[in-house]
């Protein structure tokens, strides 16, 4: 199992550490709602140096991301940062990434340089999957090892951030990031994104700066109650937004359309890549299910796993994510259901144990600020 470099900090904090992806990771430093309510109110810091980082470069890098993602990476300038997907050859979802548009810097002319950031637990596979596409004139190169990622998360996160830095955060727009000084340390990429909904940023840099940097964001945000975030709070954070889990929402066998990501697939562009034509069928035809979010007034949370039913029984699909939630104080879930069952205000019930709990069919995200 690995460590990032502030595991020392994380224990030092009191966190409970499990295993995430290969990873000693924080769940929790003190619990969970009130790491949820310091992101959803003030200012939290995650470390998901986890992740994974390729360096993709070259006169051909986007026509290799093109023939990879389903999204259009061609539109791209740079500063700009995109969500998208690699579709297998089945329909189904290797992984959800981000695609950032770096300057080009020690490039050649003609060459462009991108970084795409996957999931942790799936830096092995997409490296494969990509480099098996790899017929462009566009080089690969492995950074996980080396890169550090914070994410700064939160109502609060620019004044707090704002103190470390002479870049006006303020001017960053969503989905966009600039390459800056950030506590003394060159080339920090500062990015306008996050995985929360309460807005916020990701910092990427060398993994050899990343304590020195925790301990400085900690410090400035201190007047705002910034609190270090474990993994179950970026969850359940995550969640009140809708925002699919790979692993849990979307897989190897679920397409995208299917999971409501249809914005993220781009069908109508030249670029011809990965089961493009599944994809144009099924917006022609329809998918026989979908990714639906659920709430309930029951106490019993509905958890990975559990099925979905009818009010006859019949099981219909199963819960994909679910948990209280610490804003609307009730539980809630997401899972796959037929299509003419996914209307908004529609009656489903999800099987705990013996009973058969009722739950309504509601329109993300659950969370509204």
């Amino acid at each position: 199992m690995k460590n990032t470099p502030l595991t020392e900090r994380h224990l030092a904090l009191g966190a409970k550490m499990a295993e995430f992806a290969g990873y000693n990771m924080p769940i929790v430093y003190t619990n969970i709602n009130e790491e949820h309510m310091a992101v959803r109110e003030a200012v939290g810091m995650f470390d998901v140096s986890h992740m994974g980082e390729f360096i993709i470069r070259g006169k051909e890098a986007m026509e290799l991301i093109q023939s990879v993602t389903s999204n259009d990476a061609s539109k791209l300038e740079i500063g700009d940062a995109q969500y998208s997907c690699l579709p297998n050859a089945e329909g189904g979802i290797v992984d959800d990434l981000l695609i950032y548009r770096m300057p080009e810097e020690n490039c050649s002319e003609g060459e462009r340089t991108y970084m795409l950031v996957v999931n942790a637990s799936n830096i092995e596979k997409d490296w494969n999957w990509i480099k098996s596409h790899n017929t462009f004139d566009a080089k690969m190169i492995d950074i996980s090892d080396s890169s550090a990622l914070l994410a700064v998360q939160g109502p609060k996160a620019v004044e707090t951030l704002q103190k470390l830095t002479d870049v006006n955060l303020s001017e960053i727009k969503y989905y966009n990031f600039v390459k800056g000084t950030f506590a003394g340390v060159k080339n920090v990429v500062i990015s306008a994104t996050g995985y929360t909904g309460s807005g916020g940023f990701e910092l990427y840099f060398n993994n050899s700066d990343v304590v020195e940097m925790w301990d400085k964001i900690m410090d400035a945000g201190e007047e705002f109650g910034i609190k270090p975030t474990g993994l179950g709070a970026r969850d359940t954070l995550r969640l009140e937004m809708g925002f699919c889990l790979y692993g849990n929402d979307i897989n190897d066998s679920t397409s995208p359309i299917e999971a409501g990501l249809g914005w993220i697939t781009k069908t109508k562009i030249e670029a011809d890549f990965t089961s493009k034509d599944i994809f144009i069928k099924q917006r022609a035809e329809g998918v026989e299910r979908k990714l639906v979010a659920f709430t309930t007034n029951e106490r019993r949370v509905p958890r990975h796993g559990y099925a979905l039913v009818d009010a006859e029984g019949f099981e219909i699909g199963e819960v994909t994510s679910g948990t209280q939630s610490p804003c609307l104080d009730k539980p809630i879930g997401m899972g796959y259901v037929p299509k003419s069952m996914a209307k908004v205000g529609t009656k489903i019930y999800y099987q705990a144990g013996k009973k058969q709990l009722e739950a309504e069919i509601v329109k993300l995200p659950f969370y509204k600020e």
